[in-house]
């Protein structure tokens, strides 16, 4: 099973017997490992379902599924490879009941979480809800409940967040509901107050790998600690893929303690790191290095690479964002024309190639237009998922009401999309009775009481819903296999009048002929699932044919259609965190100016006052965020393979003003050779186009010969 491996893959893979941590710099084969390693599991006798793979994407658990299959065969399709939210899925649709949850239960999605928080705090802004709905989560992902964290508020703010995460908690347990962060800290109460919960969940997993193990958070630490605390420390049965100097999910509760705490929690752990890489030339990698070096280490580690020196790092400085959008666009077309001047775009110059990586979202904009301006195919990842989109999130509230009835977000958007004739001050006295009487907004339908407080004309409409629903659900468990999905799906939609809701809701046909194609694309997809077609999300078996209602369960917790984006060529724009695990021939760092990356931080807390206490606590919380940022630069200069420009802006755009720029600090900090990488594009323009003429006054001379 370790054909290929180096000495240190090999090690990693071979190593079964106890705790082990394995440190794998950028390119160095990581998912090779843990795939090779599941095989090693197998040969050496653990049946495979009794391995667990957690990911953090379902992107990557599909990946990991496919490698899997290539390399060990069928037996791959028995082991468990899935998300940490889907493993905490599958834990509560089995236990929840413990908790009070009916295997059905609903999960939230952050619109859905965004509206009830706003009920629950008696709000109408949804900027503020989502204040309290990131504040709420970090409590989660530090594992406090409302009343834990009411117990630590420090201030006003705090004390106010917290009632409302009690109201908010409450909510929730109505609707038969739970959130993202819930599906982490849910499953670990199982495993820390249900011993028999506890028992059978360590007893099923024989050995857990864990990928990118520096982006978890407190909770899932603790659960992977249960999951694996059945045998003494020594023993523990996991393998915990990652790189400290990969960590950039901070702000969302990812946590360094973690890779600090393995050696102290399992003092048994054996420590693997792997430093040859297998992507980059030794130019990229030494740039790299240079900037994470000056990061504190937990584990230190010196990429290297045997693909050659290859081409200097660029550095390109443009006079504003449009310039800079320019610059790199000629860039683009310089290396894929593959002149002299680009040795390092011979042998890739399609457009799926090259990528351009910046650190916001909204700095993709002078980008696309000089793209389009150019007629270059590009598309823009990290931007909305395809189930944001308003067509899809309609379906799915559907979905989720036929799966549970209780929960009341997705009652509210189905009975009233498409619109059927029932009121806002209908469903307003349907919402008091049902908060009066302690139901749900479906269960209140039918109440006997319901009658005294509405007219009968509205009454019946109600009724009429939520005999269409129950009808829906009874169909849609009888509905199984793929052609039996999609006909039952498509002919719902015109039940209900769907493509004519989303006619009469825009002006332009095209925008909603545009949707309709979406929601087409959501329905094959579903019908799919239903075939047992396609990978389930949880890492169930492909070849199960699955009915209606139970493939709608599963919905919250994709978040992509993988199969939209797959290989089309074109240039991609990304954030640097969305590009996180891919990698491509040429790449494009913009926008690296102070300010930006590193973002926003000031020069420290010594012009801010108070006592020298505050101001050393806001200075290690400066250090600590610098840390962050300059392994966010050090992910973007990693994900290039053959070619890397860094551009920065004398100038940039904040709000309507221009203000004076400086180059980020991380690019003195590579450490380059100026006098090879500073790059003038309009030397290389000018020569491009020599060659374009060139090459013109050629084709000319070859046609008039013809002639």
């Amino acid at each position: 099973m370790s054909h290929g491996l180096n000495l240190a893959q090999q090690e990693a893979v071979n190593y079964m017997h106890g705790p082990c941590l394995v440190l794998a710099g950028a390119g160095s084969g990581k998912t090779r490992v843990i795939t090779h390693k599941i095989g090693r599991l197998i040969q050496a006798g653990l049946p495979p379902q009794r391995i667990a793979a957690i990911t953090f994407t379902n992107k990557a658990a599909a990946e990991m599924r496919e490698r899997a299959k290539g390399l060990i065969g069928r037996a791959a399709k028995d082991v468990l490879v899935c998300t940490f939210h889907a493993l905490g899925v599958r834990m509560l649709r089995q236990d929840g009941d413990a908790l009070g949850l009916k295997p059905q239960f609903s999960i939230l999605d952050t619109n859905d979480v965004t509206s009830v928080l706003k009920d629950a705090g008696g709000s109408t802004d949804a900027a503020t809800a989502r204040q309290w709905q990131w504040t709420i989560s970090g409590w989660k992902s530090a594992g406090l409940n409302a009343a834990q964290a009411l117990a630590l508020a420090q201030d006003d703010n705090a004390r106010i967040t917290a009632t409302i995460m009690a109201r908010y908690e409450e909510c929730l347990t109505a609707y038969q509901s739970v959130d993202f962060d819930d599906l982490i800290s849910l499953p670990l109460k199982l495993l820390q107050n249900y011993e028999h919960v506890k028992q059978k969940w360590q007893g099923l997993m024989g050995h857990i790998l864990v990928d990118e193990y520096q982006d978890t958070n407190a909770t899932q630490y603790e659960m992977l600690k249960l999951l694996v605390g059945g045998n003494p420390a020594g023993q523990a049965r996991f393998t915990a893929v990652g790189d400290d100097d990969q960590s950039i999910y901070g702000w969302r509760g990812a946590t360094l303690d973690n890779l600090r705490r393995l050696p102290v929690d399992f003092p048994a752990l054996k420590v693997i790191k792997l430093e040859q890489n297998y992507r980059s030339t030794s130019a990229i990698l030494r740039a790299a290095n240079n900037v994470i070096g000056p990061n504190p280490k937990l584990f230190p580690k010196n990429l290297w690479s045997d693909l050659g020196e290859g081409e200097p790092v660029r550095v390109v400085d443009a006079d504003n964002e449009e310039h800079e959008a320019e610059r790199a666009v000629a860039r683009i077309q310089s290396l894929r024309s593959g002149g002299a001047l680009a040795q390092a775009g011979t042998q890739h110059r399609e457009f799926r190639d090259f990528a351009i990586l910046y650190r916001a979202n909204h700095q993709a904009k002078p980008f696309e237009k000089a793209l389009r301006k150019a007629g270059i195919p590009y598309k823009v990842s990290g931007g909305q998922s395809f189930f944001d989109r308003a067509e899809i999130r309609d379906l799915c509230a559907w979905f989720r009401l036929w799966a549970n009835n209780d929960d009341d977000p997705a009652f509210l958007r189905a009975i009233t999309t498409p619109k059927r004739g029932i009121g806002h001050q209908t469903l307003g006295t349907l919402g008091v009775f049902a908060s009066q009487f302690k139901l749900s907004l479906f269960e209140s339908l039918f109440s006997s009481s319901l009658g005294a407080m509405l007219p009968n004309r509205a009454l019946g409409s109600l009724h009429e819903f939520g005999r269409y629903i129950g009808d829906l659900e009874y169909r849609a468990r009888q509905t199984e296999g793929a052609e039996d999905a999609k006909t039952f799906i498509l002919a719902w939609l015109q039940e209900i009048g769907y493509e004519k809701h989303l006619l009469d809701g825009e002006d332009s046909d095209k925008v909603a002929a545009a949707k309709w194609a979406n929601v087409l694309e959501f329905c094959d997809w579903m019908a799919q699932r239903c075939g047992g077609e396609l990978d389930d999300v949880a890492g169930l078996s492909t070849r199960e044919v699955k009915n209606l209602l139970e493939v709608a369960q599963t919905i919250a917790l994709l978040s992509t259609i993988n199969e939209r984006e797959k290989d089309q060529d074109v240039v991609t724009l990304s954030t640097l965190h969305a590009s996180k695990g891919l990698e491509w021939p040429h790449v494009q760092l913009v926008g690296v100016t102070e300010g930006m990356l590193p973002f926003k931080l000031s020069d420290g807390a010594e012009s801010m006052g108070g006592s020298s206490q505050t101001h050393e606590s806001i200075n290690e919380d400066l250090a600590v965020r610098l840390q962050e940022e300059r392994r966010l630069m050090y992910v973007g200069i990693t994900r290039a393979q053959c070619s890397l420009a860094v551009s920065w802006t004398r100038r940039r755009k904040k709000g309507r003003d221009l203000v004076t720029a400086l180059p980020s600090r991380f690019i003195a900090e590579m450490g380059l050779n100026q006098a090879t990488v500073k790059e003038d594009p309009r030397e290389k323009l000018r020569a491009l186009r020599a060659e374009f003429a060139q090459k013109a006054a050629t084709t000319a001379a070859a046609a008039a010969q013809i002639r």
